[in-house]
């Protein structure tokens, strides 16, 4: 699997991706399972609220080789804060349809 990851950019600040990273190497969450290595290809935040440039960002994602996007646990869960983004949902639906085949990570951890 080579994953991008997109983050919040609201939680960028006071939240490094250690728990992601993590979880990559430890195959939990949503790795659990995964046969083979995990690459990770990039990881890089939304964009900003609402999230419009999310899509341009998991296509360069995928330009560089990502077959699976995931969006970090900030995104969807709202770790750590227990904010989950509004524009999760849309963001996911947009990339989806833009990016047809490409596996979609709702969480990380």
């Amino acid at each position: 699997m080579k994953v991008g990851i997109i983050r919040c950019m609201q939680t960028e600040d006071y939240c490094p991706g250690t728990m992601d990273f993590k979880f990559i190497s430890e195959k939990k969450g949503a790795f659990e399972g995964v046969e083979g290595d995990i690459e990770i290809v990039g990881f890089i935040n939304c964009g900003g609220c609402p999230g419009k440039k999310s899509i341009l960002r998991a296509r360069e994602l995928v330009r560089r080789g990502a077959d699976t996007i995931a969006f970090a646990s900030c995104i969807q869960k709202g770790n750590p804060i227990g904010y989950p983004c509004p524009f999760a949902q849309k963001m996911k639906a947009l990339i989806e349809k833009d990016l047809d085949g490409i596996e979609i990570l709702n969480y990380t951890h």
